[in-house]
This record gives C-alpha cells, structure tokens and sequence, in this order.
C-alpha cells in the first residue's frame, strides 16, 4: 500500500515479466506477482533463496499462474514459507504452497483488521531475532512492527539482503494504517535496521535498493517532514482528516488522498500520544487541534 502513485523508471522502462524468474545473486531468485497498480506498483516481489533446500519469502496473492511459477522453480526442495506481513498482496498463496509441498509456514498473525489475510496460519509465531536456516542460508526475523503489528524482515545473514515487505519500497512510501499501524513504531522500526549489517534492501515492491543506511535515513526524515507538516497545519480550532489531507499531503494526486487520510490519522496519533494533539468528535466525526 502506498501514499502516491508509482513514478519509478523501473516500474515504466525495466519491468521484470509476470512469470519469469530473475537471479538476483548465487543465492536469491525472485518472480514477481500479476498484480500489478497504485498500491503495488509492478507487483509483489516473491523471492526464492537457496539451492538444495529454499524458502520462499512472502508468495503473494493466491493468482494460479503465479503459483504456478513459483512451484515450477522450487520443484521438491520447498522447506519454509516465510511471510513478512498478511496484507492480501503478500501472503495468500502461503496456503496453496504449503499444501501443495508441506513447506512450514514462517511469520507472524494479528487481530482481523478486515485487511488480513485470515488463511496465513503458522503453527507457531516467529520471534525477533529467531532464525530458519538451510545448506547455504540463513535468515534472522527482525520485527519491525509500524506498517502492521506483524510486520517482520528477514535478514539473509550471508548476503547482507533484508526482505523487507512493506517495510521499505522502492518508488513509493507505505500506508500506516491504525490501529494495527502505528507511526511510532514505524519510524523506531526503521531506524532498527541499522542496528545489523544490512548491505542490500530486497523490497516488497520493486527494484533492489543497494543503500539501506541511505534509504533508511530519507525514510525518516521524510516522516518528521510530515509530522512537521501535520503539526503546522493544526491550531486551536478542530479539523477534520477531511479538512487536514488537503493541506497535509497537497503534494500528493488528490486522488490517493484516501489512503493518504489512513497515513495522516497515524500522525495525529503519534502527535497525541506525544502530548502535542487533542481529538474531539463534532457532530459523529473526530476532530484534531493542538493542545491549548
């Protein structure tokens, strides 16, 4: 899910075909999913890592053809399938694998927020810092909750890669949708990557981003940006998300202001839980304004 629309020149000029699979290094192949729009850009980015026993990391929608595609690459050495979140655009085919292999499932839950995947069932929850391993892999959970509450990157120790989910994307920012999202928690997620040798970001949505320090680093000054923006824009009178998004996000195409509104409550949010925002409901609709 994303904030604006994907302007990325990789998404018009160098898209990777639906079906195809790509070697990305000696250990990392990666197909990408038939989904492709606003929210995904060129499509859910499935990787395939190992040799002799694989994993799948975050399979997609349940689309035939991409199951397809994956099961033709992994034949009978298909060990693990590891979700980095249960947003639909990343974990449905999970069940259609795993029956289909008996590969475990790897990842994490949360409460049905009506944006769950509810057929994502892991036999147990995968912990930070927990690792799955095979003959020349290894990956290490690092939970990075703030997109969703169980939002999980996998590390491959070996290579310095973190798959990443929509954790970071390559063309776009990600919706924080409350209350699985939390804005706090994104911007604390964040900055925990750099707390491990993290060389390459493998995103849920487009090309690899070879600076992660970098990347990190924009990410997060693009939020304060934002908050900076959000807490500008209020004062003493209430104002409504309807009345905020136009000024808040007046860089966005008003037509992604919907989602942009999801993104913008998480904010105001985090600014209330810091003492900076009071919220009232005027007429049945909540109301923001800063704390007199």
């Amino acid at each position: 899910m994303s904030t604006r629309k994907w302007l990325s020149p990789s998404w018009l000029t160098d898209v990777q075909p639906h079906g195809e699979v790509r070697t990305l290094t000696s250990r990392v192949r990666r197909v990408v999913a038939p989904n492709p729009g606003p929210m995904t850009g060129p499509g859910t980015n499935t990787y395939i890592v190992g040799d002799t026993d694989l994993v799948v990391v975050d399979p997609g929608p349940a689309e035939p053809s991409h199951i397809d595609a994956i099961l033709a690459c992994v034949g009978d050495r298909l060990r693990f399938i590891a979700c980095t979140h249960t947003h639909p655009d990343h974990s449905p085919a999970a069940a259609v694998l795993a029956e289909a292999t008996g590969a475990g499932l790897v990842g994490r839950v949360t409460a049905d927020d009506r944006h769950q995947d509810l057929t994502f069932q892991p036999a147990t929850q995968i912990e930070d810092d927990d690792t799955i391993s095979g003959s020349d892999w290894t990956l290490r959970a690092i939970r990075t909750p703030g997109h969703v509450d169980n939002h999980v990157c996998f590390l491959l120790e070996e290579e310095g890669m973190v798959f990443a989910g929509d954790h970071i994307m390559n063309g776009s920012t990600v919706v924080i949708v409350p209350p699985g999202g939390n804005m706090s928690d994104y911007i604390a997620s964040l900055r925990r990557l750099l707390d491990y040798d993290v060389k390459v970001v493998a995103p849920g949505h487009g090309e690899l981003i070879p600076d992660c320090r970098g990347e990190v680093e924009k990410l997060v000054r693009h939020r304060l940006m934002r908050e900076a923006k959000v807490a500008a824009a209020l004062d003493h009178d209430p104002r409504s998300l309807d009345g905020l998004v136009v000024s808040v996000y007046d860089d966005v195409d008003p037509i992604m202001h919907e989602w942009a509104k999801l993104s913008l409550l998480a904010h105001l949010i985090k600014l209330e839980a810091d003492g900076r925002t009071v919220r009232s409901v005027l007429d049945g609709v909540e109301h923001w304004q800063t704390v007199a």
